[in-house]
Formats: structure tokens, C-alpha cells, sequence
């Protein structure tokens, strides 16, 4: 440390954290004394640093020396807020924070407050508030629609709001803005703090901590280059590549072993579903019965806390976990990450990636396991993209009106408000900025009737205008059902999976047989509705026989079938970024980068080449060909999924004008295959189809306006916007949660009743604008097609091409899992795969047989 740093410190810090720093060999970091002068300063601050560059204690070290220094007078209220994005960080900082609070002798409360907390602890802490309190956006949202608000965040001086690039772009962030807009009413001095790892655009997150209209400015920005550069790695191996889907399973064996060499290994998983399959293989081959635990959202919060107290400890070698551990978690004997299939984007890799050696001067190390043939190179394109320091996060978009329709409820629940004192407050954040006063009042209507079609209704007037001029909440149960479903979250229903006997009666009705057994998690309504009793899946590591269902608990009992169904879960699948996509893009078009791939990809591409040619990163590849009697058509735009799926459903309709006679397509996220009765090729050749008509701009208007008006994806969105805005409450007093039958039910009679009556209401706008960003990813398809214009190139086929044998491999693909899933896409890809590129070229692809992993089976 430089003279002046050490001076620096001398005059920032109080004498007894000088000497907590030396007592563990540590010197304050420059970026710690840095966020303490503008706390003193009164500034808001954004702090950008790499995994292990100390982040958490420099967010809370201004509050804990102001404690320490009796700032506050004893009992004098809650201090600081900390918001985390995950109730698992919460709890991790929680812990972390009583080290130099206990060692330094600090009278400092720090507590917890998520969705886990004892309902008794969050009532006596709004009565009797620690110094700090450590929670989550829905809990924070709880509390500012609480009465007694106003003397619970009156004392607040700081708010620090950690990972908050992955908070920012989504709801939650709108959520919490709003939130955080509240408490600055009624603390107007207070300062903020963000905390982050990876951002791509550091301007709008400063922006997003503070009023952009105040004289203040944006936050702060202190930005720390450096650390160890990571060490990532694509997991290379000799057994046959699958080509598609099997989520890594080939590579079980081999990940194995990597676990068995290291002290702790994190292994993440993309999806809940993935997760279980990766947990059940590797306890298929763990022959030294090493200790593995399994740690998603679905599983019961008990569970879920034991496998992260394990895991602080030491006490195991690995954990199989979802997006639950993504975030800053902070366990020193990680020393591995395993990445199952591709992290779709940069960002995540690098943020998962740090989650191993969790220190500033080691390099944190990661292995990426590509599922398939196409996903060795995207992983490769996201490893280069994360070693070169590009981040690909999403951009902060304008703030939803059904996230903002809940707010105005919350807000008046905990007490009268002024319409236009209220609009002020939420124009002050960065996502509501642009806001017009009319579409506000639009907002404050619709919670105080419904809207203009549902205004007759009762039930959907949640506020009232008093004499005074002020809005009030309805009455008290209007109160309570709001609290009772606070939340931007929209999951699938879920049921509660629960150990248990069940009895059944002579006139055949089914009950529990005694009182039930142990809860050991939820699982999502809509897979139970595929099963019958007596079938089998696999749940929490174990495989579990369907009893009976019971009101909204399914009764399961522990078999031991080796032929399970696996639950899937909905939204599961993460995009492609658009930055990983054009680096895909180059290097396919780059034939210097392929001796980086390995030999069983580049011998694909070489007879992808032969056969047809290899897409231009500028041009778009179109490929049509007869197959089973059936016609082809197959793009590789290379966008991600979402985006496919949205061209699939508007070209569909096109080729249907042009009586091409589709029957169907699919979408991955490099290409998509459209398959119908009428000769495409032939069209194309004789002039009565234009691949550049086909694909023109024009597709999003009136096509896109007349499919999303007949698709059931608009239904879906507005059911979501639907229960965020208040209008369809999932749980409601002295009843059981709604299933989703019966929230679908509600909320498509009252949009088919929006649509013809009110077009403009404030919740089909909300669902356009969701529907645009998300769903169908419409500017990225915009910009897409934008791109190609001009620049279709055209190779019409006898035959399959091998590029084309993937996306093929998706259609009409079963709903099987495991190994039986394994060996119905080999035996399917030995078909195309012979059929593309020729019988010999086919036996040398094969021939290095099944995976060891199927063979130990």
C-alpha cells in the first residue's frame, strides 16, 4: 500500500478497523476508502469490481464505521437496507457481515428478512428494527405497503442494492425502483450503493441509483481493473459428440473426475430439469460415494438451506445447482465451476465462473461441457468473448405498467396518497422517466376500477378517491390480498410434492392416511397433469412413485424404477445473446478459427462445405430439400430461440399464402426447419416464391399484428401481466391457491372482453410490450432481417445437409428423458447423419460408438 493510500486511510477509517485490517494481514483496497469518501460526501456510488476485489465490505464499510462511531443513537432505527437478488446472497452476506462485526466487538444488528423468515421475526422487526437489514425486492415491496413504513424507513441513511445488473433489466428491478423511489420520499438524504461484477453499460446503472432529474447527477462510478484473468476451458473430448440436445451427459464420466481432483466443485445447470439429470448421472457413477448434493428453486427452502450450510462447511465435494447460486456467493473452497451446455452469453459465464477461488489475486476457474456438436462452438465464442472482457448483459428497458399498476396498490395499502405527488415520486426513477402523466392516470384508474370494460364489476375496484382529494385503499381485505400476492415472478402453478400413505376410499375418493408425511418441495401443475398414479419421475435426486393428488399436494412415495419421467419446467431455456451469436456467426465464416474447434467438428464443417457451403457471418444460408416425402426449408439466422420461433411462426404463414403447404417447423438457437407438402425448391426455381419476399421487413406489420392477435403466446402474456398488476390474484383469502386451469380460465375471458371493448386498456399494453421485448424477441428479429436483406443465398439440396441434421433431430422429437432419450437421438442421428453426408463418411463419424457413459450402463 502507497504512502498516500495509508494515509488515506489513517484519516477515513476510525483506529479499530485499522487494526481489524492489519490483524488479518489486509490494508484497506483503494476502492474501499473511495465509496467511504462519497458516502461522506453524500453521493450515490456504483461500484464495479472483479470476484474476490472485496465488494460486500466495501458497500457496507461506511455503514458499519457511522454505527461504530454512535452516528445513531441506540435504538435509533434501521440504518441501512441491503437488497440482494437471491434470498440464498442474503443469507451468504448475513453470515459473512457478523465476522468483522463480532471481531471487531461492533453493537451492530444484522438481520435477514426474505420469504423464509418466521413471520413472528418480520413482525418484530418493523417494531423493533435491527441497525441493518438484508432482504430481497418482493420482501422490501411488503414493507413499504406496510402502515407503519413511514417510522420504519425514516431513519434509513444508506440502501445497498447488490448484483444489480441483474436486477436493473427486469421487473424485480422495476419493482425495486419504485420501492427504493418510496423510501427516498420519506429519506430523502439517504445514499445509495450498487454493487456489480460484470456491466456492459456503466452509465445506466449510475442512472438507475439515482433521481435522474436531481441536481445530484448520476451515481458515482468506481471502477477497479485487474484481478487474475480466469481460466476457461472447453471440455474436449474422445468420445462421440452428440449431435443434439443430451444436455452433457456424454461427458459424465469425465466430469466425474474432475470432481474427485478438486477440493469443491460447483456444477451449474441451465434449467431445473437439466440439474436433476446431471445430479441423477453423476450419482449413477459415483463409486466412492463422494458427497453431491442437488440445490434448485423448486426444492423445499429446508432442503435447500442444509445443502448451503453444508457447503459454507466444507462438507462437500459438490453441488449440481440452477441460477439459485449464480450470484456472489462466496464459498473460498469452490475451486472448480462446471458449466453444463453453453452459459448462452458472456456476462454469465464470467459471473459463474467467479464463483470459484473467490479471490481477487487467483484466477478463477471454469470448464465448459458443450452438449452438442453446435454448442462446442458457441462455447468457444462465449470463452473468447468472456477472456476479452466483453460483456453482453441486457439493457435497462422502460419500467412495466402492471409492475407499476401493483406498486400504486402497495403504496396506498400503506396509506393515503396524492395522485400527483405519487407521479412525481415514480418519474424520479430511471425505468418510469418517460412516463406521461396520462398514461399514469390510465395506471391509477385501472387500479381504482378495472378499467373502462370492467369498471361495473366490484371486485376490481381496489382504491378510492376520498373528499380530502387523496386515494385510499378499498378496505382491509383488498390490503391483505394484495399482500398476499406482492411479486413480479411468474411461475408456473406449483404443487406441493409430499412423502406420504394415502387411503383409499370404497366409493374410490383418496385421502391422506394419517397426517401426511415430510414436504421435500413443489413441482409445476402442468407436469403432474401429463402423469397417472402409479408412474414414476425423478424429484430432489430421488425417484418418486405418483400416489395420488390431493387438493393442491401431490402424495408420492420413494421407488426404485430405473425408467423415470424427469419434470421440465417452463421458461427454462436461456437465450442466446446477441454478441455470443454474431461471434458464432464469424467464426464459422472465419476457416483461420477452426483448428480451434475439435476434430470432429471441423470434419462436420468440412463436409458441410462439400456438400453445400458454410454461412456467411453477412448473408443468410437457406437450404431446401425433399426428405421422406416432404419438402424443407431450413435458415440458420443464428439469433437464439425466441427469435426463431417468432420468423417459424410468421414465415408459416407466408409460405401458407404462397400454397407451399407447411405443416410445421422448429427452432433452435441457430436455425430453424419449416417441413410442408409443396416442392420449395421448385417454387423458388420457377419464380412463384422470392426468398427475399419471404423474408422481407414488411412481416412485422399486419402479419405480426394478425398472429399475435391469434396466438395463444398474447393469451400468455397477459395472464402473466394479469397477476403482477393485481387484476387475477393466485392466492386468495381462506382458500387454496388457484390452479393454473383456473387462473387461465379468468384471465383469457377477461382479455377476449379486453380486446373487443377496450383495446387501449393499460394491461394489453403491458402484454404488447412484454410480448415485443421478451417473448418474441421482436427488435432482434427486426434488426435481423434488416441485416439479410439482399443477402439471402440460396443452395437447393437433393438431400439433407450436415449442418441441417441438428435442427432436424428436433422435429416430431418425444418427450423422453435420460438414456432412453439418449439412445432414440443416436439411433435417429445415425439416419440423417448417413443420409448427409454419404455412407462411408457416416461410419467414420459413428465409429467411435456410444459414450462411455450409456456403455457403463
Amino acid at each position: 500500500m502507497s504512502a498516500r493510500c495509508r494515509s488515506d486511510a489513517a484519516a477515513i477509517l476510525p483506529d479499530r478497523f485499522l487494526r481489524w485490517f492489519a490483524d488479518r494481514g489486509w490494508t484497506p483496497r483503494a476502492h474501499q476508502l473511495e465509496l467511504m469518501a462519497h458516502a461522506r460526501a453524500g453521493r450515490d456510488a456504483l461500484l464495479i469490481a472483479p470476484t474476490g476485489a472485496g465488494k460486500t465490505l466495501a458497500g457496507f464499510l461506511p455503514s458499519l464505521v457511522e454505527l461504530a462511531e454512535g452516528s445513531q443513537s441506540e435504538n435509533a432505527g434501521l440504518h441501512t437496507l441491503y437488497v440482494s437478488p437471491l434470498k440464498a446472497l442474503a443469507v451468504d452476506v448475513a453470515r459473512n457481515l457478523t465476522t468483522p462485526v463480532s471481531e471487531m466487538g461492533l453493537p451492530i444488528s444484522i438481520e435477514g428478512r426474505t420469504g423464509d423468515t418466521p413471520p413472528s421475526r418480520r413482525k418484530r422487526q418493523k417494531q423493533r428494527p435491527p441497525d441493518m437489514l438484508l432482504t430481497t425486492p418482493e420482501q422490501l415491496a411488503l414493507l413499504i405497503g406496510d402502515p407503519g413504513a413511514v417510522r420504519l424507513f425514516e431513519t434509513v441513511r444508506r440502501i445497498v442494492v447488490d448484483e444489480l445488473h441483474a436486477l436493473a433489466p427486469t421487473k424485480r428491478g422495476d419493482q425495486l425502483a419504485l420501492a427504493l423511489a418510496r423510501v427516498k420520499a420519506i429519506a430523502p438524504e439517504l445514499t445509495t450503493v450498487g454493487l456489480s461484477a460484470t456491466v456492459k453499460t456503466p452509465a445506466e446503472l449510475q442512472r438507475w441509483l439515482s433521481d435522474p432529474r436531481s441536481r445530484r447527477g448520476p451515481a458515482e462510478l468506481v471502477q477497479i481493473a485487474g484481478g487474475a484473468a480466469p481460466d476457461i476451458t472447453v471440455h474436449e473430448t474422445d468420445e462421440r459428440l452428440p449431435w443434439s440436445g443430451h444436455g452433457g451427459r456424454h461427458a459424465i464420466l469425465e466430469i466425474y473426475e474432475q470432481i474427485r481432483r478438486h477440493k469443491t466443485t460447483l456444477v451449474f445447470a441451465n434449467t431445473r430439469a437439466q440439474a436433476e439429470l446431471t445430479f441423477q448421472a453423476l450419482w449413477e457413477v459415483n463409486d466412492d460415494t463422494l458427497p453431491i448434493a442437488l440445490h434448485h428453486g423448486s426444492l423445499d427452502v429446508g432442503q435447500r438451506r442444509k445443502v448451503e450450510a453444508a457447503m459454507a462447511e466444507g462438507r462437500l465435494k459438490a453441488i449440481v445447482c440452477t441460477s439459485t447460486l449464480d450470484l456472489g456467493i462466496d464459498w473460498g473452497d469452490v475451486d472448480l465451476v462446471v458449466q453444463m451446455g453453453s452459459p448462452k452469453g458472456s456476462s454469465r459465464l464470467l459471473q459463474r465462473t467467479g464463483r470459484a477461488n473467490h479471490r481477487l489475486d487467483e484466477p478463477s476457474k471454469s470448464i465448459l461441457v458443450p452438449a452438442n456438436r453446435f454448442e462446442v462452438i458457441e462455447c468457444q465464442a462465449a470463452r473468447e468473448a468472456a477472456l476479452a472482457g466483453e460483456q453482453d448483459a441486457d439493457a435497462v428497458k422502460p419500467g412495466g405498467l402492471d409492475v407499476l399498476a401493483q406498486h400504486v396498490l402497495g403504496v396506498a395499502c400503506g396509506g393515503p396518497f396524492d395522485e400527483d405527488a405519487l407521479y412525481e415520486e415514480v418519474v424520479s426513477t430511471a425505468p418510469y422517466e418517460t412516463l406521461d402523466r396520462e398514461t399514469f392516470s390510465d395506471v391509477v384508474q385501472f387500479v381504482a376500477t378495472g378499467g373502462y370494460a370492467l369498471k361495473s364489476y366490484e371486485r376490481f375496484a381496489k382504491i378510492r378517491k376520498t373528499k380530502d382529494g387523496l386515494w385510499r385503499v378499498a378496505n382491509p381485505a383488498t390490503a391483505q390480498r394484495w399482500r398476499m400476492n406482492v411479486g413480479t415472478i411468474i411461475e408456473a402453478t406449483s404443487l406441493k410434492v409430499r412423502l406420504g400413505r394415502v387411503r383409499r376410499t370404497a366409493a374410490g375418493g383418496v385421502g391422506p392416511a394419517g397426517f401426511g408425511g415430510r414436504v421435500i418441495g413443489e413441482i409445476e401443475e402442468y407436469f403432474v397433469e401429463t402423469m397417472t398414479p402409479g408412474d414414476t419421475f425423478m424429484f430432489g435426486g430421488e425417484i418418486l412413485k405418483y400416489e395420488a393428488l390431493i387438493e393442491t399436494e401431490l402424495y408420492v412415495s420413494r421407488s426404485s424404477s430405473e425408467a423415470p419421467k424427469v419434470p421440465t419446467y417452463v421458461g427454462g431455456r436461456m437465450p442466446l445473446t446477441t454478441d455470443v451469436a454474431a461471434r458464432v456467426r464469424a467464426m464459422l465464416d472465419d476457416r483461420e478459427s477452426w483448428p480451434r474447434l475439435p476434430t470432429q467438428v471441423r470434419e462436420w464443417l468440412s463436409y458441410q462445405q462439400e456438400r453445400s457451403i458454410i454461412p456467411n457471418r453477412n448473408r443468410l444460408l437457406v437450404e431446401t430439400f425433399p426428405r421422406a416425402g416432404k419438402h424443407f426449408l431450413v435458415a440458420y439466422p443464428f439469433e437464439g430461440r425466441l427469435a426463431h420461433q417468432t420468423l417459424g411462426m410468421l414465415l408459416t404463414r407466408r409460405l401458407e399464402r404462397a400454397h407451399a403447404r407447411p405443416l410445421g417447423f422448429v427452432a433452435s438457437d441457430y436455425a430453424l426447419a419449416i417441413w410442408g407438402l409443396g416442392d420449395v425448391s421448385a417454387m423458388i426455381d420457377g419464380g412463384l416464391l422470392s426468398l427475399d419476399q419471404l423474408f422481407d421487413e414488411d412481416m412485422l406489420g399486419d402479419d405480426l399484428e394478425a398472429w399475435m392477435a391469434e396466438s395463444a403466446l398474447m393469451k400468455r402474456t397477459f395472464r402473466n401481466c394479469a397477476i403482477i398488476a393485481g387484476l387475477i390474484e393466485r392466492n386468495v383469502i381462506g382458500a387454496n391457491r388457484k390452479t393454473g386451469r383456473q387462473v387461465t380460465m379468468s384471465t383469457d375471458l377477461i382479455y377476449d372482453v379486453l380486446r373487443r371493448h377496450e383495446p387501449n386498456h393499460v394491461l394489453l399494453r403491458a402484454a404488447r410490450a412484454d410480448a415485443s421485448r421478451g417473448l418474441i424477441d421482436l427488435w432482434r428479429v427486426a434488426d435481423f432481417l434488416k441485416r439479410v436483406k439482399d443477402h439471402i443465398e440460396h443452395r437447393p439440396l437433393d438431400r439433407v445437409s450436415p449442418l441441417a441434421v441438428p435442427i432436424l433431430l428436433e422435429v416430431g422429437r418425444e418427450p423422453v428423458y435420460g438414456a432412453a432419450q439418449d439412445a432414440l437421438l443416436r439411433e435417429a442421428a445415425e439416419t440423417l447423419v448417413e443420409e448427409a453426408m454419404g455412407p462411408e463418411a457416416a461410419a467414420k463419424a459413428q465409429d467411435r460408438g456410444p459414450p462411455s457413459f450409456l456403455r457403463a450402463l
